[in-house]
């Protein structure tokens, strides 16, 4: 049995749907659910068969399925967005800060919520970028794409990377 690995699933028409585990892979190709796209590494072996687990997998049907409007906002998925740095000086973030504190009127938003070492979040407290003098390279912005919203914060296998955006990575 191969190591716990997962398969990018693609809807009838291509388009990204899901990333599920090998071992669900596989009974989707066997039950004739879908059909590989692309050849992952490792195989599943019985006293008859052997069935190489898929990369990718495309559903034999159309299915309908409703997508949230956003990813939502989770440390994880922050984290991830900002590449695991401090946005304010580039050390490895171990917190979450808000750019306009909370306790004069920030929202606990993706435009408001950013990756912050310990030091600068201490710092900075619940004063406001202005009066400290600090500012970011580019204000932090929600996630979007098919990447964001079939991954999440989870770094793309290569064999993915046509099926997702054109190219585009879920992270930096």
């Amino acid at each position: 049995m191969p190591q716990v690995s997962v398969t990018l699933l693609l809807n009838a028409t291509y388009e990204p749907l899901c990333v599920v585990s090998s071992r669900r892979a596989v009974v989707l190709v066997l039950t004739q659910k879908a059909v590989p796209v692309e050849d992952g590494e490792g195989a599943f072996h019985s006293a008859t068969t052997a069935v190489r687990v898929p990369s990718v997998l495309r559903l034999t049907r159309y299915v309908r399925v409703p997508y949230r409007a956003q990813v939502p906002l989770t440390r994880r998925a922050v984290f991830a967005r900002d590449g695991g740095r401090c946005v304010y000086c580039g050390a490895a973030a171990t917190s979450l800060d808000h750019v306009v504190p909370r306790s004069r009127g920030g929202a606990h938003t993706w435009e408001n919520v950013v990756a912050s070492c310990a030091r600068c979040n201490h710092t900075k407290a619940d004063r406001p970028l202005g009066d400290l003098g600090w500012r970011m390279g580019t204000p932090p912005r929600a996630p979007s794409g098919t990447a964001w919203r079939v991954l999440g914060f989870r770094t793309p296998d290569p064999r993915w990377q046509a099926y997702l955006d054109d190219g585009e990575a879920a992270t930096a």
